[in-house]
């Protein structure tokens, strides 16, 4: 390793350090044991070779000596020839093993960032719907990159490399010893004039770094937000361009003078431990040659010397920062555990069963629950902010008890926040039920299978979610063998057909982000026709329509009715015209059910649900549901 590249690797690492590095943790290192395991058999070969190419390294100067001395001395032609084929014969050995080196050091590196992204990710899907609602995804995607590469470093780049640089130090210094330790001394008292300079220029660039970094992370949480679909829409309708725009240039600019005061910071430092380097060797030099031209030196042991400082000074100055290196992936891995430390909520048990086949009904019993507090779903750094929400624990819904038949559909009405979605997501086993139970087919959800539950409930949410991907992909998620012929049938059942054959390259035209591409109508019958392709028996439709125009709602409502034919469905509706055919209707406040029965008998009861009834339409300008709001009875078969 050269000087230069020496300096420019310690400069690299403390001015990347992580800023909160703490004192080694016994327990961070056992699990860091945990995840090397499978790696350990190259790991010790790793090191290995990271000690056989140090030594090689020290070989090399005190034989290009012994050629000096060979020369000087008049020996045989033979005996420089030979030491010249052996030091090409090392040469030919360091490449080698080098190659070898890197080839163990990207297997050990990129297999630990698969072990550890596949256990982030992992772990992270079995985290509740609470944890993605209150975390920042870019946060959570820098766990997944960032501090992952960051760990990965320890293995490939800082174990390696203090375990080879501590031995060529010792070597070299051994060796310079036995050479003259008038120069070896000479050479270490030059030590601080590398090593100081390091940690005084690392820390302000650090400090320029995490400012640059700053900027760039403010400058990228303008992009995300504006580029979005639904971002750049509202800065065409309400923002301000100019000042966007000013505001943006103003970051792009100082990063950009960031960028060139670190340039010559960088620079400016490389140039004089290159100098001092320069100038330690030319000591060498002259003090080697007073030596030898005394006769009480070797020419070429002051050849020797020269050559084994060039190899002193380099993994010097990468020790000096060797401790910032280990403790910043000693954090980066702490910051990977901190996330595969959260405890999912909603887990299934080991003995759990599978849903029987058939007609299902559904049934709360008596529940409760509160939603829980942020310190059980979420990290303060994942949220960036200082400290954690501590509201939370509340009891939102207040012994809850349902049953829907096989077959039957049950809507529930209510004001805002009165607890519809509540229910839904408790059925749907987003959470857990603090007291009570919520059964499928006589089965408590804790009990049963998370693949059995997948596959029996579908859910129609109110935003009609699609991936950024193609029709096809979006509508065979739960059911990824569907043939083209069972796809094309779920898309004329939710009157999709036209659509479909109107994009440019059919079931695989690209529907953007959030499915952008389609308007929000379209949206909702894809939906529905992944639902109609899963063919689940529990429907739950969460204000399915409440975001469509008359004309949107129509189609979306006919393709409904078509959907729910012969499934058990939980409805939660805004507009209660859309619900007058269910089977039975729940009013729910204030987390209770205070009302129930058909829209006829709640009509007549003159309760809460005939206020919102007439409330609802009385702002509509009248007393009854327009034609085109009507919901077809159960079992018909639209127009």
């Amino acid at each position: 390793m050269s000087m230069e590249r020496a300096a420019w690797g310690s400069l690299y690492s403390m001015t990347h350090a992580k800023k909160d590095y703490r004192p080694f943790n016994r327990e961070t290192l056992t699990r860091i044991g945990r995840f090397a395991r499978p790696h350990r058999t190259r790991l010790i070969w790793f090191l290995i070779l990271s000690v056989v190419t140090a030594a090689l390294a020290v070989a090399t100067p005190l034989l290009a000596g012994q050629v000096i001395n060979a020369i000087t001395s008049s020996a045989e032609v033979g005996v420089v020839i030979r030491l010249a084929v052996l030091i090409a014969i090392i040469a030919v050995a360091d490449a080698g093993f080098n190659i070898l080196s890197r080839w163990l050091s990207s297997r050990i590196g990129e297999g630990l960032i698969l072990d550890l992204r596949t256990a982030v990710f992992d772990h992270v899907q079995k985290m509740p719907i609470a944890f993605f609602t209150r975390t920042r995804t870019g946060a959570l995607v820098s766990r997944l990159n960032n501090d992952v590469i960051g760990a990965q470093r320890a293995f490939s780049g800082t174990l390696s490399g203090v375990v080879g640089n501590l031995v060529m130090v010792l070597l070299t210094i051994i060796a310079m010893l036995s050479l003259s330790w008038q120069v070896t001394l000479l050479a270490l008292v030059l030590l601080p004039v590398f090593v100081v300079p390091a940690r005084l220029m690392g820390g302000r660039l650090a400090k320029l770094q995490r400012e640059a970094a700053n900027h760039n992370a403010t400058m990228g949480t303008q992009m995300t937000e504006r580029f979005s679909a639904p971002g750049a829409t509202l800065i065409k309708l309400f923002g301000r361009p100019e000042e966007e725009s000013a505001e943006f240039e103003r970051r792009a600019r100082r990063v950009q003078d960031i960028g060139v005061k670190t340039a010559m910071l960088q620079s400016t430092f490389i140039t004089a431990l290159t100098l001092v380097s320069a100038l330690a060797l030319a000591l060498v030099y002259g003090l080697g040659g007073f030596y030898a031209i005394a006769g009480d030196l070797e020419a070429g042991a002051v050849v020797s010397l020269a050559l084994l400082l060039t190899r002193l000074y380099a993994p010097l100055t990468a020790l000096a920062s060797a401790r910032v290196e280990v403790m910043s992936a000693l954090v980066s891995f702490e910051r990977v555990f901190e996330v595969l430390d959260l405890k999912p909520l909603i887990t299934e048990k080991e003995d759990a069963q599978p849903l029987p086949k058939g007609p299902t009904a559904v049934e709360f019993e008596n529940v409760s629950f509160s939603y829980p507090s942020a310190e059980k779903v979420s990290l303060a750094s994942l949220e960036e902010v200082a400290t954690l929400d501590q509201r939370g624990g509340e009891e939102v819904l207040h012994g809850i008890s349902l049953r829907v038949e096989p077959g039957q559909t049950v809507a529930i009405v209510g004001s805002s926040g009165a607890g519809k979605s509540t229910i839904a997501a408790l059925l749907a086993r987003l959470y857990d039920v603090d007291s009570g139970a919520v059964r499928m087919a006589g089965v408590d959800l804790r009990e049963t299978t998370f693949d059995s539950l997948r596959a029996t409930l579908g859910v129609v949410t109110q935003d009609g979610h699609l991936f950024h991907d193609t029709i096809r992909a979006n509508l065979t998620l739960p059911a990824p063998d569907s043939t083209d012929e069972q796809v094309w049938d779920a898309i004329r059942r939710a009157r999709l057909e036209e659509v479909v054959h109107s994009m440019p390259d059919g079931l695989d035209t690209v529907v953007g982000e959030r499915g952008y591409r389609l308007s929000g109508g379209e949206r909702q019958r894809m939906t529905l026709a992944r639902l109609l392709l899963a063919q689940p028996q529990v429907v739950i439709l969460d204000e399915a329509t409440a975001a469509l125009d008359s004309t949107s709602e129509a189609a979306v409502q006919a393709a409904l009715t078509e959907a729910l034919v012969g499934r058990t469905a939980l409805v939660i509706a805004h507009r209660l015209s859309t619900v007058r055919a269910a089977d039975a209707i729940l009013v729910v406040e204030a987390g209770k059910i205070v009302e129930r029965g058909t829209h006829t008998e709640l009509l007549a009861a003159d309760g809460r649900y005939a206020e919102l009834y007439r409330t609802q339409f009385a702002t509509e300008g009248s007393t009854t549901p327009p034609p085109h709001e009507t919901t077809p009875t159960r079992g018909e078969t639209p127009a």
